[in-house]
């Protein structure tokens, strides 16, 4: 799914080439797309774009008279950029947004067809839509600590859950605690003040090299390697590689559609996390300690 830094650097795109142009056109290729009946989408044509913002990680696009387009890309669903009156792609098309410039197109790679478009009118019912997620970008070390601590989750479900920190996904978290040197089981309340300033540094630190890397990657065209998986990346989706800090084998814990990747011996002290399923298959064979894989 796309997170934090690839949002940033799709909306800077988008304002960079649509900012005061019209949206002349919608063109709704899906009908599960437009989760939203009111305002009507020949309501919301016509008008120009004013401005971008994220929503958690939701991309917004604000229109004159207070329209507003919402996207929400979910798992599989990418932004794409054609000249004006560019076909949807058959299958994986969704929509087109077609500006005086040029055609944004949405498309989605699953059969499952989560993404999402909604059309809004006026700034409260745009705000209902928001998780309520802290932008770690903008908030100080104890603004940080303090949403964390409220949070009864772990790390790594603390980092994710968009009504804690807006915009940071399983990527990016497993990026974040690998830095902080942090188990991604870890309770917030049971974080020192050292450990504390590590992760919010970690945050910080982590979100604005990836919007600096992605940028440069993409220069002046858009984005089009907008996926969760970087070969740059140091723990997630490098399971039974290396750590890049350390050397030992990077470890998964699998769940749901999901999986957390980090290094035993920089952020666990060596021991092994247990795979929900795998352990309760293996029971006492499940090797406890980093050492025990040898």
């Amino acid at each position: 799914m796309p997170e934090l830094p690839d949002l940033t650097v799709y909306l800077e795109h988008i304002e960079r080439r649509l900012t005061g142009e019209r949206l002349e056109h919608i063109r709704l290729a899906s009908p599960f797309l437009l989760r939203t009946v009111t305002p009507a989408v020949e309501e919301v044509c016509g008008h120009r774009l004013v401005g971008t913002r994220r929503l958690g990680k939701q991309i917004v696009l604000a229109l004159e008279d207070d329209y507003y387009l919402v996207i929400h890309l979910m798992i599989s669903g990418r932004l794409q950029w054609g000249e004006p009156g560019a076909p949807v792609p058959r299958g994986r098309g969704l929509a087109a947004f077609d500006f005086e410039s040029g055609a944004l197109i949405f498309t989605e790679a699953s059969k499952k067809k989560r993404a999402s478009l909604k059309l809004v009118k006026g700034t409260g019912d745009l705000a209902a839509l928001d998780p309520g997620g802290l932008e770690v970008l903008d908030a100080d070390r104890s603004q940080f600590a303090a949403r964390i601590r409220d949070a009864n989750h772990t790390l790594k479900r603390a980092l994710t859950d968009q009504k804690v920190f807006a915009g940071i996904g399983n990527a990016y978290s497993d990026e974040i605690l690998l830095r902080a040197c942090l188990s991604p089981f870890k309770r917030p309340v049971n974080l020192s003040e050292e450990e504390m300033t590590r992760l919010h540094s970690a945050c910080v630190d982590v979100l604005q090299e990836w919007i600096e890397r992605l940028r440069l990657e993409a220069g002046g065209k858009w984005p089009k390697k907008v996926t969760a998986f970087h070969p740059e990346m140091a723990v997630h989706g490098r399971y039974r590689e290396p750590c890049p800090v350390c050397g030992a084998p990077v470890q998964r814990i699998v769940y749901a559609e999901n999986e957390a990747n980090y290094c035993a011996k920089c952020q666990t002290g060596g021991r092994l996390l247990a795979d929900r399923s795998l352990s309760r298959l293996l029971k006492d064979n499940w090797p406890k300690r980093l050492e025990d894989l040898e």
